[in-house]
Formats: C-alpha cells, sequence, structure tokens
C-alpha cells in the first residue's frame, strides 16, 4: 500500500511540474484553475478567475510593457511552487498613471502558488513597485 502511494504522488508532482514548467514559459492561463485567485501582495489587487487573471497577464506583458520573465530558479512541489524572476521589458502603454515612456524596466520579483491537481489555485505576487516606478520616472 505505501509503495502505490508513492506512485501516485509522483504521478501528481510530475503534472504540477509539467504544468508549471509550462505555465512559467507561457503565461497560459490553462494551468490557472478556473476559480483561482492572484494577489499583488504590494498593492493588494486581487485577481479572481481564470478570466481576469489572463487580462491582468496580458496588461503587464504585453499592454503596458512588451516583456517577459527572466527566470532565475523555480521550485515546484505537488501542492506548491515558487518563481523567481525578472519582469524585463519596454513601457508600452500606461501605466499606474504613467503614460509610456518607452523605457526599459528590469524589476525581480517572486510569486508563490498554491497547486491544486496540477493547477494554479491562488498565487502572491511579491514585485518591487517602488523599484519599478523608478524606472520609470529617471
Amino acid at each position: 500500500m505505501f509503495f502505490m502511494e508513492e506512485v501516485l504522488l509522483e504521478k501528481e508532482v510530475s503534472t504540477a511540474r509539467r504544468n508549471m514548467e509550462d505555465y512559467f514559459r507561457t503565461h497560459d492561463v490553462k494551468y490557472v484553475a478556473e476559480d483561482g485567485v492572484f494577489t499583488h501582495m504590494s498593492t493588494g489587487d486581487r485577481y479572481e478567475g481564470r478570466d481576469a487573471i489572463g487580462q491582468m497577464l496580458q496588461f503587464m506583458y504585453h499592454v503596458a510593457f512588451d516583456a517577459h520573465a527572466e527566470i532565475r530558479g523555480t521550485m515546484i512541489y505537488d501542492d506548491h511552487a515558487v518563481l523567481e524572476a525578472d519582469f524585463i521589458g519596454k513601457h508600452t502603454g500606461e501605466f499606474a498613471g504613467l503614460q509610456p515612456s518607452g523605457k526599459t524596466v528590469n524589476v525581480p520579483f517572486c510569486v508563490t502558488y498554491d497547486l491544486k491537481n496540477g493547477l494554479v489555485q491562488q498565487a502572491r505576487i511579491y514585485m518591487l513597485m517602488d523599484i519599478m516606478i523608478k524606472q520609470l520616472t529617471s
């Protein structure tokens, strides 16, 4: 019986790992639970549901900025994951009341994820917004 539990756990971990590795590369919300919640910890902004999360990601990576995440490291377990990365991009749209500047930002961030059935249930985003604003206004 114990062996069977280990095999099932390994299968779940590999599904979580595969899904999160794909998510980190693509930001495809198919890896987010329908009722997932992302919270930006420095602002308190909450994005609830796959559609709202997808819109937030689209805005950050393709509207306000032409950006990507340069991954520094990840940890992925069956029910939790952590991403450390740099948000790198050109400011191309209005953001935080600032008109597009054309400036490039490089902002460290970390996200912790709670996973259920291989999908993101909750994410807590820790992004250094003071650094981003300073880079946009200097």
